[in-house]
């Protein structure tokens, strides 16, 4: 199995963009990234592209070949990737084991949604489908109820409070405040944090992700070739998908993922790390217990712990181990077959010196965590400085 290393990234903006298409997003990202690898469209061997709901968004299928044409990429497989909201860490997954087999040398990877053609209430119904349709959708639920009820368990076993929560959108605000590409600008206190509109309780608007447009896009070679294409190239050290139940009533314990448990455990062997190791990371705060549940999935604090950890400042910029310094999907925004290549460019930056007033001061081993669902698929990816 070969080292595999990113040399190319590129994103948009994220945000609300009616007078921009799904495809327009795409090649955006996609050509920055070639420009970033110094690269041709026609030297790219394999294209995928990560896509939750296309079909349902924007009402296009055949999205891969529709995409990479668009890009010049043309006579190469061409493969649409959908895991909920880890469809683009599940399509850099597949990427990253072409290049690892030695299938082929350069493979591109696209993630992009366009959410903001349908209403707040349509919206809600599409990433619902990601859920159990046949049980939790056809009852009513929302993955906003379903992350209300992992929340209320979560305080109910371990004492977790409103405040914990609270404080993992404010520092995801204030990060996402010095963000440039982030859909949502905007400092916060504690006190509006608690006091957000009500959505499903325990959880208000600022407890939950933003519907939002936007692509991003990354290119993989082998790393003995890696300097052809970058001067600074970042290694994938570790790189593992799993899987787990869809519903939560399959379950033994919604206070925990098991996907992101045994993701974490296969990445950190493949990268010869474990959490201790890791300076900071990209966690898929689509609701702010979903980070606090990562940072204990990921060992980065004890079982239960997650909310304290939090509210201490420890996740914060200057804190023992940054979290989302990108401003998460909270601020950054959450486009949902974006998200795992976006994690990916931000790491990227991190890694590199690139991300100016957001970059921290250690910053050489940085991890992904990319969430499908209410834990149904997760990626994570362990990367650092080549």
């Amino acid at each position: 199995m070969r080292a595999v290393a990113v040399v190319g990234a590129g994103k948009t903006r994220f945000g609300a963009f009616p007078d921009r298409d799904l495809r327009s997003l795409a090649v955006e990202a996609g050509e920055k990234a070639l420009r970033d690898a110094h690269l041709e469209p026609r030297q790219i061997e394999s294209f995928y592209l990560g896509n939750f709901s296309g079909p349902a968004f924007v009402g296009q299928n055949h999205l891969a070949p529709y995409v990479s044409t668009a890009l010049g990429i043309v006579d190469v497989p061409s493969t649409r990737i959908e895991a909920a909201c880890a469809s683009s860490g599940s399509a850099l997954f597949h990427a990253w084991s072409e290049v690892a087999a030695g299938i082929y040398d350069l493979v591109m990877v696209v993630g992009v949604e366009k959410m903001t053609s349908q209403t707040t209430g349509r919206v809600s119904e599409i990433l619902a489908e990601a859920g159990d349709s046949s049980g939790e959708m056809r009852a009513g639920n929302t993955f906003a109820s379903l992350f209300a009820m992992i929340a209320r368990r979560h305080m109910h076993d371990f004492g977790t409070k409103k405040e914990h929560l609270a404080s993992v959108a404010v520092k995801n605000h204030a990060n996402g405040a010095l963000n440039p590409d982030a859909h949502m600008r905007k400092v916060i206190t504690l006190e509006q944090a608690l006091n957000g509109k009500p959505i499903a309780d325990p959880l208000n608007i600022y407890d939950c992700s933003l519907i939002s447009d936007g692509a991003a896009a990354v290119i993989l070679a082998p790393l003995e070739r890696a300097r052809e294409f970058t001067e600074k190239p970042v290694r994938i050290l570790g790189i593992a998908q799993a899987s787990d139940y869809v519903a939560l009533d399959q379950k033994e314990d919604i206070t925990t993922f098991p996907a992101v448990r045994r993701s974490a455990e296969r990445a950190y062997k493949m990268a010869g790390v474990g959490p201790r190791e890791i300076q900071f990371a990209e966690l898929h705060d689509c609701f702010t217990i979903a980070e606090i549940i990562a940072t204990e999935d990921l060992g980065f604090t004890a079982r239960g712990t997650g909310g304290p950890y939090a509210f201490s400042g420890c996740t914060a910029r200057s804190g023992e181990r940054p979290i989302n310094a990108s401003g998460g999907l909270k601020s950054k925004g959450h486009p949902v077959g974006a998200t795992g290549a976006a994690q990916i460019c931000d790491v990227v930056q991190q890694i590199r010196g690139q991300a100016g007033e957001r970059q921290l001061a250690r910053h050489s081993l940085g991890l992904a965590e990319n969430l499908g669902g209410s834990g149904a698929t997760c990626v994570v990816t362990v990367l650092g400085a080549a």
